[in-house]
């Protein structure tokens, strides 16, 4: 045991420390029979923790105990044990010398002497070895300590069992460096202790990483050396690809180089981090001026890594496409690529010929430079020599410095090689040593600046030969000639002996250099058999330009007499004799290589292959395009009927599908769609396989064809040939995309198939497959170059499976490049996005391409989108085109669909030719006005390219304005092209500035090509752009589309485009879809206002009917005042609520979601609809209450007169009590009434009744017409004076014309059934007389007194009327007639409603009708009866309960129209159309359909009470509204009489007083009724309050029965807002219907400028049939106005118009072409259906209907009616 007190320990005795035995402490003698042997001790073992000793056992019985005490510095402790040959002691601390004392002891006490000895235990090894930290030449290892006094730690390096290192250190960590790359070591660590000794050791092992390892960790590569980097990585938009933010560490160096190469920076291989250098700097910033030792250290960090390390990593790392994509921005950049790529852990080597296939050049060698002709192919299969340079030991000479020198002209350097004097050049290189690069040397054809003649090849193997002998080998077989640099040859180099070598040898050495031996050169040159020329030296006497120009002058001997061309492509074989691998032998290349030769290796005759093999895409689809267009444009309909027109190129097209479907799928397309079902990897190979071999036919064809050409184009006599060379250029041009053109071709012609044919079927999948190839970054081709169309059933399928495949990440933003052909577009577009549309001169790209790019999660952040779609168009004003008629047409449409679809358009011109420009710059202007028209607003930037001067921006100005000046230009003569002249300048159409709106960008190439490399000017200036547009798209006020909604605007351009008025044409669902949700909105905002107005009103008219009552709380006693200051509230109320709509209508349009940008031009629209709707409640309310204040201040004086009789009854009455009381008799009640009667008609007889004065209602309605037609001016006065109005309105109106020729003109049209102005006008009469009597009926039904404001809303009513039907001219003679007929009808009804009136108000009635009432009360007063439950219910059953009823029946009205509007058919008017006309199709009754029709606004009238009845037919519902206001008014009740009775009231009438007055703003409490209640009222108040609330419950419950019991009919009868009507007036909105076919407006909001309706009809439904047959007419009037047909109407004077200029006519209409042909299937199918039905009715023949009609079927009709509704 350890010693518990540490003091106890220090203050021992010394006795411990003696050795061997001692004398016991018992001073006196022992005897010896007490005698005890002391211990003899041996120690067994010694432990770290334990000590063993081995004890002899004595030979005498006595039996011993062995006492063990033993110490050391820091503990001290005993034990005791039985005698025993063993003791072992534990708990003991390793490495420590302990000292033991043994001591022997008898059980009488008796000891022995002590034997004591000291020991060390064993010291601890270190612990937990952990190797943490490993490079490639170092290991950091730590342990933890272990017990004991540690002096220093030994450490052993061991490999194969040699010791490599042995280090001591006082810590308990160490790093070993300076070891070999990827080996395993043994680490062993000992502990030395203070005192000498030494602990075991611990051992544990780790190895180095390898070189290659290593550097990829540093590099964060490690991971994708086995995954591979993949091109939609690189390719993807992310911060570091938009940010200028420096590469900080080492593992941000190869994205930083991907980032600059993918945008051909040739700046892309400075790479270092900027950490290092700035602490650098700052360090020497600190430093005393002084200290001028600091000038000498380097720089130079050990970090920095070598470039050609990370371009080795970066093409181990990658897949085949990257590392292609790599080796073509390389060769661009004039970089070396890697031809020979190592992997230093494997030692294995790579031919890297795939990486190569790519990269195409042209040259212009001397012998073609007169004929200016040029030479362009693939390099991978370019013959070429191949001149190769290698370093043989260490060489002072760099190598790759003198290549450069070598390569590039005296004004014209560039570093093609990595040299040490680049920038981190002279970084050791870790794992590139073993890379061959390769580069080429390509002549201009110019003798002057040509290095060399001929084309050549320059290899460059880095490293010591010695060390790559396999390089070496692959280089001297395959090179015309090898230079090997040397500085020490060793004689016996067996390498350079080599007899299979076929290059020539030539040893370049460096004779300045020390090392140099010029007899170990010449042994070597003469076993080599070289010759003097074959040895090149740099000596004292030359410079480095004299060394050049000897190696060029040698090189140029090797080049004009080669020995050898080989081209990459053939190196493949030696390759593999080396066995170095060729990447392109993985097997998914090679079985694409086999596909895709398969296929192209039948072409022999381009244009017969296209014949054969794309059959589908030849003449067909061209003449299917043509029909499509001719079905939208409709030029050759002549005089026939335009639907017959329309069906006859139906049956054409199906003619021409049926004819696609007769091929079979030819053997090409078989392969084709086999081939790209293959699996990922290997479908990328084929498709760039299909690509390099297309390209390769195509090259060859086209340049024949560019010659012929140009041969021609010398004279301008051979028009027709140049044209048909065009065609042939156009022709000849084969490439992947007429695979993917007869692939969308074979999968629309099928879908014309039945969905059951197996050709159908089999073909389904193939937008699924197309949509993989889009998302793997393969262009889709949006539009057809060739056809000028889209396949848009193909392109939809294809972005819909795209869709699915991506959902939810499907929101994109586009990007689109305009411009003049060969101007750079596509180049434009590959560097700023590092992707590849087609550049080669072979072929310019034609139509459009759309490509995906994938945006990463740190830019969605920004972009607020998933995906970046690029658009790439062919060139505008194209040569190829420019002899085709319609090529203007053709950039037009392409403008307008690509402007239309981007978010962004990049415009590229060129301010050289100012006349292209103007014709670019009118395509461009006409499309984004087309566009801003149609709700989209796209952002542009002009691009102007080969502007290199620095301050191009400045100097500019000038042109820029100039720019701007023709744009206004181009606006306003497309303005008037497009008919909207409003717009006069560019800045009208869109948001732009010249300042922020044009880039500069240099010329591409930085000096004279093929040897010139891409100008960093150029990409730089291409990369601002890029992060501009992503700025600018990241402050889109607009929400990204999905693709689905991008799919939209795909198909409703293009159709609008199809169309030669597009403007007139455009119909989007998606802006369909955000004027519905506006119009939703808006109608909930517009319910919400009107809603509120009404419980405001309901409450003050209840504060005016309680006006000068007990119940009424008004702080004036003058009806003026209070009515004065109840209009200035409902002020008030209606600017709150106005201002309370524009705010959310200014906030919906904020919002970014929901497309709201595509309806901005409605915004003032709907401003002005809520302005509108608070003037027509103001208007409505004012007239309310002035209405309500007037009838009440009426009542005052009969109030009065009631009230005065009233009290005296009651007098009469307390008198008569009185009296009979003090005849003390006990009377009966026989008695008591005949006492009652005689006194009543005595009493009566002594009141007096005023006779009630009786309006003249037909006096004050007269006087009002007057008014109405006062601006009418005499003649209006004359026709009122002709008939008094009294006789007005007697019979039906009938409106007939004056004079012969009119009345022979209304006859004829009768006669032929044709609307002329006279059955217009009594068309419009009977309407407005209909509206106007059911709004009479309404005031009428309500029992109130008659108010001037009635017959003046009447009057407003029918001017509204008159002024909305502008298609019929209104005459005063109708006019005045039409409104005496109203006026009259209305003012007898209003007399009668006076006078009824007055009779029901009429004292002495109102007064005999209490009788009864007043003798119950006289004898309960009589008996003294207990009044309390009686007089509560009565309370209850006359003033309260028929007040509650008038409560419910005033706020009902808006519950119904609420709850109705949250029904999707009153959503909005368009909805409400779809679903009326849905209803007629399922009911299929002729009879419905006609009156439909016919009488529009009676149909829909009585359609809106119907889906009342039936929304509300089970009670349910209602039954709740009706609940929860009766609810809240007995709430209201109860809590008015809990407050009476808390208010001390001397009498029950104060208690009822003060109930009535806290209901005063809730009920109307009859006052005749309250009057009646109050007399003779002796209830005591307590108990009346409780019968009361009693009695209120009560009638609560009978209210409730009552509701359920009363049909749902009588109580619409009974309501104060009828919802039907208010239903319906919301639904019809303006009540405008289509001048040509009927069909009703759709248009929301009040304010609308411009009439659309959804659905336009066949004009025969509308009775219109054809002059001269009287069959009718099948034309529908969204077809005709894009016909050459013409229309004669009232409007027109009858005189005959276009159909195309209707807007002359009709300005406020906009009738939109149909946007398919299936859009109006719904009225065909259903004048097909009741064609006899409608002739019949309508006194006509029936209409010739087309046979493609006749099938429609009525599922079709159904989904018509919901696309052209926009129904999902």
């Amino acid at each position: 045991m350890e010693s518990s007190e540490e003091e106890d320990f220090h203050d021992a005795p010394d006795s411990f420390s003696e050795p061997c035995c001692e004398e016991g402490t018992d001073a006196s003698p022992t005897p010896q029979s007490d005698y005890v042997p002391p211990p003899e001790i041996t120690v067994l073992s010694v432990g770290q923790k334990t000590v063993s000793f081995g004890i002899p056992l004595t030979d005498d019985s006595v039996k011993y105990t062995l006492e063990l005490d033993y110490s050391c510095d820091t503990q001290r402790d005993s034990l005791i044990r039985d005698d025993s040959s063993t003791v072992e002691v534990e708990g003991l601390i390793p490495g420590t010398e302990y000292t033991f004392s043994i001591t022997r002891i008898t059980d009488n006490g008796n000891r022995s002497k002590a034997t004591s000895l000291s020991v060390f235990t064993e010291p601890s090894p270190p612990v937990q070895i952990a190797v943490y930290q490993v490079s490639s030449e170092s290991l950091s290892l730590r342990w933890d300590p272990p017990a004991g006094d540690v002096e220093s730690y030994i450490v052993t390096c061991c490999h194969e069992g040699e010791v490599v290192r042995e280090m001591a250190t006082d810590t308990n960590n160490l790093t070993l460096s300076g070891l070999s790359p990827g080996v395993c070591y043994s680490l062993q660590v000992s502990a030395q202790l203070r005192n000498g000794r030494r602990s075991k050791l611990d051992v544990t092992s780790a190895n180095t990483k390898t070189q290659m390892k290593s550097l990829l960790e540093d590099l964060g590569l490690e991971q994708l050396y086995t995954e591979k980097l993949s091109l939609s990585t690189i390719l993807q938009i992310e911060e570091k690809t938009i940010t200028d933010e420096p590469a900080k560490c080492n593992s941000d160096l190869p994205w930083y180089f991907l980032k600059k190469l993918m945008m051909v920076n040739v700046t892309a291989r400075n790479v270092k981090c900027t950490s290092a250098c700035e602490s650098t700097c700052e360090a020497a910033s600190e430093n005393t001026e002084s200290d001028f030792d600091d000038l000498l250290d380097s720089e130079h960090s050990d970090d920095m890594l070598n470039p050609l390390d990370i371009i080795t990593a970066l093409f181990l790392c990658s897949d085949g496409f990257v590392q292609q994509e790599m080796a073509l921005k390389m060769s661009m950049c004039q970089f070396s690529v890697p031809l020979l790529l190592p992997d230093c852990d494997t030692k294995q080597c790579t031919l890297m010929l795939w990486a190569m296939r790519d990269i195409v050049k042209k040259h212009r060698p001397q012998s073609l430079s007169e004929s200016r002709g040029f030479i362009e192919d693939r390099i991978v299969v370019s013959e070429l020599p191949m001149i190769s340079f290698v370093r043989l030991g260490e060489c002072s000479l760099s190598k790759s410095e003198i290549l450069n020198k070598l390569l590039s002209n005296a004004q014209q350097y560039h570093d093609t090689f990595v040299h040490s004097n680049m920038e981190c050049g002279d970084s050791p290189r870790r794992i590139s040593n073993g890379v061959a690069e390769i580069s080429w040397y390509l002549p201009c054809g110019n003798k002057n600046m040509d290095i060399f003649s001929e084309p050549v090849a320059v290899a460059n193997l880095r490293g010591d030969i010695a060390s790559f002998e396999t390089q070496f080998s692959f280089l001297c077989l395959t090179s015309a000639a090898v230079f090997v640099f040397f500085e020490n040859v060793d004689s016996e180099c067996e390498l350079l002996m080599n007899k299979h070598h076929k290059a020539e040898i030539f040893l370049v050495g460096n004779h300045q250099s020390s090392r140099f031996s010029m007899d170990a050169l010449k042994k070597v040159a003469t076993k080599m058999g070289l010759t003097k020329n074959n040895i090149i030296l740099k000596t004292n006497q030359n410079n480095d330009a004299d060394f050049v120009k000897k190696l060029r002058k040698t090189i140029s001997n090797v080049v004009e007499n080669p020995k050898m061309k080989m081209g990459i492509e053939q190196m493949a074989d030696i390759a593999h004799e080396l066995g170095i691998w060729v990447d392109e032998d993985c097997p998914e290349c090679q079985t694409a290589k086999t596909n895709a030769d398969a296929i192209t290796a039948e072409i022999q005759d381009i244009l017969k292959y296209k014949e054969t093999q794309l059959p589908l895409q030849g003449q067909i689809w061209k003449e299917l395009t043509g029909l499509e267009k001719e079905e939208f444009r409709l030029r050759g309909v002549g005089s026939e009927s335009i639907e017959k027109y329309k069906s006859d190129l139906q049956v054409q097209k199906e003619k021409l599908r049926k004819e696609q479907n007769s091929y079979d799928m030819s053997n090409a397309m078989t392969c084709f769609i086999q081939a790209i079902s293959s699996p990922g990897t290997e479908r990328s190979y084929f498709l760039k396989w299909m690509r390099i071999n297309l390209d390769n036919l195509s090259r060859e064809k086209l340049s024949d064809l560019r010659e012929r050409y140009k041969e021609k184009s010398k004279n301008s006599e051979n028009k027709e040939e140049i044209k048909e060379i065009d065609r042939q250029l156009s022709n000849s041009s084969l490439g992947t995309e007429h695979f993917f053109r007869e692939m969308g071709q074979i999968y629309e012609a099928s879908l014309s198939l039945p969905e059951t044919d197996p050709s159908c079927q089999q073909l389904q999948h193939l937008p699924k497959l197309c949509a993989g190839l889009l998302l793997d970054g393969f262009p889709l081709e949006l539009v057809d170059g060739d056809a000028s169309n889209i396949p848009l059933r193909w392109v939809s399928d294809v972005l819909s499976q795209l869709n699915d495949l991506v959902s939810p990440k499907n929101k994109i933003l586009v990007v689109t490049v305009l411009g003049v052909q060969s101007t750079g577009k596509s180049t434009l577009l590959n560097t700023m996005f590092g992707v590849q549309f087609a550049v080669s001169s072979g072929r310019c790209t034609r139509g459009a391409f759309m490509l995906l790019i994938r945006v990463n999660d740190d830019v969605k952040k920004v972009l607020n989108c998933d995906f970046m779609v690029i658009i790439d168009t062919e060139g505008l004003k194209s040569p190829e085109l420019a002899q085709l008629d319609n090529s203007y047409e053709h950039d037009n449409e392409l403008a307008t669909l690509v402007v239309g679809l981007s978010d962004i358009t990049i415009i590229n011109i060129a301010m050289e030719n100012s006349t292209e420009m103007k014709d670019i710059l009118q395509i461009v202007v006409h499309a984004f006005l087309r566009m801003t028209e149609v709700g989209k607003k796209p952002k542009c930037q002009f691009v102007h390219q080969n502007v290199s001067d620095v301050s191009a921006h400045e100097k500019n100005l000038r042109d820029r304005k100039l720019l701007l000046q023709q744009l206004n230009e181009m606006t306003r003569a497309a303005a008037k092209m497009e008919k909207k002249e409003e717009n006069k300048s560019f800045t009208d159409v869109m948001e732009y500035s010249p300042d922020t709106g044009n880039w500069y960008v240099p010329g591409l190439w930085n000096g004279n090509p093929p040897m010139a490399p891409v100008n960093a000017g150029y990409s730089e200036a291409v990369y601002e752009l890029k992060k501009n547009i992503i700025q600018m798209l990241g402050s889109c006020e607009s929400s990204a589309n999905n693709i689905l909604e991008f799919t939209e605007w795909v198909k409703s351009l293009w159709n609008a485009v199809k169309h030669e008025n597009f403007i007139f044409s455009f119909r989007n669902s998606l802006v369909a879809d955000a004027y519905m949700r506006l119009c939703t909105e808006f109608n909930k905002w517009e319910w919400e206002f009107k809603k509120e107005m009404y419980i405001w009103v309901t409450e003050a008219e209840t504060r005016i009917y309680n006006f000068g009552t007990v119940a009424g709380k008004s702080e004036t006693s003058d009806m003026s005042d209070f009515l004065t200051h109840l209009k200035s509230k409902a002020c008030t109320e209606l600017s709150k609520w106005e201002t309370k709509t524009l705010e959310k209508l200014a906030k919906y349009f904020k919002q970014t979601d929901g497309h709201v940008y595509l309806v901005e031009g409605y915004r003032e629209d709907f401003a002005n609809s809520a302005k509108s709707l608070r003037r027509e409640m103001e208007n409505s309310v004012i007239n309310q209450l002035t209405a309500a204040a007037d009838i009440r201040q009426g009542m005052k004086e009969i109030d009065r007169i009631k009230e005065n009789h009233t009290k005296q009854i009651e007098e009469r009455v307390c008198a008569l009590i009185e009296e009979c009381r003090q005849k003390k008799v006990k009377m009966t009640d026989k008695e008591l009434d005949e006492k009652f009667d005689k006194m009543w008609n005595k009493t009566l007889n002594e009141l007096s009744f005023p006779e009630q004065k009786v309006t003249d209602v037909i006096a004050r309605v007269t006087s009002d017409l007057r008014t109405n037609l006062s601006h009418r001016g005499g003649g209006a006065s004359k026709l009122l004076c002709q008939k008094r109005l009294q006789d007005c309105g007697q019979g039906p109106f009938k409106y007939t014309v004056e004079g012969f020729i009119k009345q022979f003109k209304h006859g004829v049209s009768k006669l032929f059934n044709v609307e002329d102005q006279v059955m217009a006008l009594q068309n419009l009469a009977d309407r407005i007389i209909t509206d106007c009597t059911e709004f009479v009926t309404d005031k009428v039904k309500r029992k109130n007194n008659y108010h001037d404001t009635y017959i003046q809303e009447i009057l407003h009513m029918i001017d509204e009327k008159l002024i909305n039907n502008q298609n019929v001219k209104i005459e005063i003679k109708f006019e005045v007639p039409l409104k005496q007929h109203i006026c009259g009808f209305a003012a007898r009804q209003f007399q009668k409603m006076h006078e009824d009136f007055l009779c029901e108000n009429d004292p002495y009635r109102c007064l005999n009708q209490n009788k009864k009432k007043f003798c119950d009360d006289f004898k309960d007063v009589f008996h003294e009866r207990d009044q309390c439950q009686k007089k509560a219910e009565e309370f209850t059953e006359r003033c309260l309960r028929p007040a509650v009823e008038d409560f419910i029946n005033r706020s009902l009205g808006p519950d119904i129209i609420g709850e109705m509007k949250t029904k999707f058919k009153f959503s909005t008017r368009m909805f409400f159309q779809y679903s009326i006309l849905l209803d007629l199709l399922s009911k299929q009754n002729f009879m419905k359909y006609q009156r439909y029709i016919r009488s529009y606004e009676s149909y829909a009238n009585k359609w809106v009470l119907e889906c009342i009845l039936k929304h509300f037919s089970n009670g349910s519902k209602l039954f709740e509204f009706e609940d929860q206001h009766l609810q809240s008014r007995i709430n209201s009740i109860n809590i008015a009489i809990n407050k009476a009775k808390t208010e001390k009231s001397g009498n029950l009438k104060t208690f009822v007083e003060n109930v009535c007055q806290k209901l005063g703003d809730k009920l109307v409490i009859s006052q005749d009724a309250l009057g009646a209640f109050m007399i003779l009222n002796n209830a005591d108040q307590e108990q009346f309050a409780h019968w009361l609330t009693v009695c209120v419950k009560d009638m609560g419950q009978a209210l409730r029965e009552k509701f359920k019991e009363t049909s749902i009919q009588m109580k619409l009868e009974s309501l104060h807002v009828n919802p039907q009507n208010e239903l319906f007036s919301e639904m019809i909105g303006c009540g405008k219907q289509c001048p040509f076919c009927k069909a009703p407006c759709e248009a929301g909001g009040r304010e609308h400028t411009e009439h659309h309706t959804s659905l336009h009809r066949p004009k025969g439904l509308g009775e219109t049939t054809w002059h001269g047959t009287e069959n009718l007419v099948i034309d529908i009037c969204s077809s005709s106005v894009v016909s050459d047909t013409h229309f004669r109407c009232n409007a027109t004077n009858g005189e005959w118009h276009p159909y195309k200029l209707y807007t002359e006519i009709f300005p406020d209409w906009k009738i939109a072409p149909d946007a398919s042909l299936q859009a109006s299937d719904y009225w065909k199918y259903v004048l097909a259906k009741f064609n006899d039905k409608f002739a019949e009715a309508y006194y006509a023949k029936p209409a010739d209907i087309p046979v493609i009609w006749e099938n429609i079927t009525y599922e079709q009709a159904e989904e018509s009616l919901k696309k052209t509704f926009n129904i999902k």
